[in-house]
């Protein structure tokens, strides 16, 4: 179990971090991980990633992007859910706000190693955005991002690992083409499954390919990180 944090963003904006530490007395690894949250905020499930990813020994930092908007946001999977995780990630929060909290996230990680980043839907492209505009990364992780294959004119600065889901009904396998012809270079995976498959919580998830997934991430974070 993680607890809750108030990191400070450079415009002075305070907002909520959950934090994961490996448990007491297992080794830490030298590096730390940001994990982005989905569309529902740092909900159950990603303060579960978190943890999982913790129990790997790594430092994990989960900043509340949404309380840039509305704080306490931790929404489930129901269509009204949904539709107000929508309505918070594409009409509510500014892109370049969300940018400045996770730069803020990633100075706070980085005062114990280097720092992997890694993100879920809405987080996926915030994941992709990150790897090519902020500082202070040593490599980064997008699952099914959508809207990355329209931010393609824009370079990582570091190593980036793409996942997607080839039943996935928000994402075209011809954005997935256009992601992999841009990035020829980076490690991109296309599972038999649909959007969301490596959430628990939601009817989507898959458990093969999310154990497939997370065994690639971890060997990648291990490779950039350690």
């Amino acid at each position: 179990m993680g607890q809750m944090q108030t990191l400070t963003s450079a415009d002075g904006h305070t907002f909520e971090v959950y934090e994961a530490a490996p448990p007491s007395g297992d080794a830490q690894r030298s590096g730390s991980l940001v994990v982005i949250q989905e569309i529902f905020g740092v909900n159950a499930h990603i303060r579960e990633v978190a943890d999982g990813f913790a129990a790997a020994g790594y430092r994990v930092l989960a900043p509340a992007l949404f309380d840039r908007v509305e704080r306490g946001i931790s929404l489930g999977y129901s269509g009204a859910d949904m539709m107000q995780g929508v309505e918070l990630a594409r009409g509510k929060l500014k892109r370049e706000d969300a940018l400045q909290d996770l730069q803020a996230t990633i100075e706070a990680a980085g005062s114990q190693g280097p720092v992997g980043i890694v993100g879920y839907c809405f987080g996926g492209l915030m994941s992709w955005l990150a790897a090519c505009q902020l500082s202070g990364l040593s490599c980064a992780v997008s699952y099914y991002g959508g809207g990355v294959a329209g931010e393609l004119g824009q370079k990582p600065t570091v190593p980036v690992m793409f996942h997607f889901a080839a039943e996935d009904a928000h994402i075209s396998q011809d954005d997935v083409a256009l992601v992999q012809k841009a990035q020829p270079e980076s490690p991109l995976f296309v599972y038999p499954a649909d959007h969301g498959f490596n959430c628990n919580h939601r009817a989507t998830y898959d458990a093969a390919a999310s154990e497939a997934a997370l065994g690639r991430t971890l060997d990648f974070f291990n490779d950039h990180l350690n």
